[in-house]
């Protein structure tokens, strides 16, 4: 509470800056109601029949405009009774506004003192007791003036209650804590983030990124509808993707595994394939790298019956390609090279995934890359060279955030091996200057271990 601000008598909350009184407008106007001094609605206005109806259909404005008219009242006066504010009121009675809330609707019907009789249940203040005068007062004047419009009042309480909670249950599931601007705001973010990724040294995105996790991950913990809990639990988990990647390149391959079992488990709450073929997808990328190159195309496998086509496909084959190769199985390799050209022939929209661009795409750069180091680990040098050549032109003829360094370093140690099975020593060296002079920050753990494996060549 700010500096010299006071506090109402009774309830204890902040007073305006205007009221000149000791008590806030509510606790005043319950102190003048408990003396009986105030507006009042007489009795017999609830015996109108237009009055009674619009009770009947909620319809809270036509109300507060019938009750005015019968009753004299002024819409401050209604407003003093109700605790409403009178510019609510007059929307209300407009119809621009609708009285939903619960809560809100309960002050309403209470503050005019309406008879249980006329009010649905849930906003009965006697329903379990005796009828006060009042209330017997309108029964019997009801009764004397001949039946209802409604013939069995038990059903009709039924149906009033049962629409009641239905309501309340819509309020309740429509409640959230995460608007659609800060959703907009964090797919922003790792949009930015899997864009950087390819060209921006690790450590400068590297906490920006663990932030985002724990922003969606407080946001998963509170209560939203279910079409933003799936959204959430998308994006959480391609934070958790990215950060496999993240940690795969940092050489920590058990951080990464971790990484991508929380991600595969928001997939499965999201029940999101996309998501799925790119977290198996992943696993596969890392099982190559390590030395369980049979489990990479057991993952690839089932990532190829996820995934729905377009970029995550050709990713997941051009995978499976060089995951073969690495063991020397070459017609399997062949065929996820075929199977990559088919879905570079489909059209396909982008999924949920490549919308955010950067390493969750699978550009043309990358994917000769890929097939250069498939035939690569063939032996066939040649056409790795072709391929690794392509691949090192997309990348310096495109835009920097399309350039991915470690890619290129890459594609230049599988034209090095070219070159040097031909004997040509003076061509691998000049592919090498680039490598070398890479900044440090730039250069990802795969590079070392290809570094090792061409030396081991030589």
């Amino acid at each position: 509470m700010r500096r010299n601000a006071r506090a109402c008598a009774d309830c204890g909350c902040r007073l305006s800056q205007y009221n000149q009184e000791d008590r806030c407008a509510a606790c005043s106007r319950d102190r003048r109601l408990d003396a009986g001094h105030g507006p009042s609605v007489p009795d017999e206005v609830w015996l109108d029949l237009d009055i009674q109806s619009a009770i009947a259909h909620w319809d809270f404005g036509l109300a507060s405009r019938l009750i005015r008219d019968k009753a004299g009242l002024r819409q401050d006066d209604m407003a003093f009774m109700t605790g409403l504010s009178q510019s609510f009121l007059s929307m209300l009675e407009a119809g621009s506004r609708r009285l939903t809330n619960l809560e809100r609707a309960a002050r309403f019907v209470q503050g005019l003192g309406m008879p249980d009789a006329l009010l649905a249940p849930p906003f009965r203040q006697h329903s379990a007791a005796p009828a006060s005068a009042q209330t017997s007062y309108v029964k019997s004047c009801l009764e004397e003036g001949g039946p209802t419009k409604h013939d069995d009042p038990d059903l009709n309480d039924l149906a009033a209650q049962a629409a009641v909670q239905s309501l309340r249950f819509a309020d309740e599931i429509t409640m959230t804590n995460v608007s659609d601007i800060e959703l907009e705001g964090l797919e922003s973010t790792l949009t930015r983030i899997a864009s950087d990724y390819v060209h921006v040294p690790l450590h400068r995105i590297f906490t920006d990124l663990v932030t985002t996790r724990d922003h969606l991950f407080a946001a998963l913990n509170g209560r939203q509808p279910l079409g933003q809990t799936r959204e959430l639990l998308l994006l959480a988990g391609t934070s958790c993707l990215l950060l496999a990647h993240a940690s795969q390149n940092l050489g920590d391959e058990d951080a990464a595994i971790a990484q991508l079992q929380t991600a595969w488990t928001f997939a499965e709450q999201a029940d999101h394939n996309d998501l799925r073929a790119w977290v198996k997808g992943t696993a596969a990328l890392i099982a190559e790298w390590s030395t369980r190159r049979q489990t990479a195309l057991d993952y690839t496998r089932q990532a190829i019956r996820l995934a729905p086509g377009g970029q995550t496909r050709i990713r997941i084959a051009a995978i499976e390609a060089r995951s073969a190769a690495r063991i020397g199985d070459r017609t399997t390799a062949m065929a996820a090279l075929e199977d990559l050209q088919r879905a570079r022939d489909q059209e396909a929209a982008p999924d949920a995934l490549t919308r955010f661009g950067g390493l969750l795409t699978f550009p043309e750069a990358k994917q000769h890359y890929y097939i250069g180091g498939t035939f690569a680990l063939l032996g066939e040098h040649q056409r790795a060279e072709q391929h690794a050549t392509a691949a090192i032109e997309l990348y310096e003829s495109g835009p920097q955030e399309h350039r991915s360094y470690g890619d290129e370093a890459l594609a230049r140690l599988d034209i090095v091996t070219a070159r040097i099975a031909v004997g040509e020593i003076e061509g691998a060296g000049e592919q090498l200057t680039p490598i070398l002079e890479l900044p440090a920050d730039l250069r990802i753990r795969q590079l070392g271990d290809a570094m090792q494996a061409v030396s081991a060549y030589t």
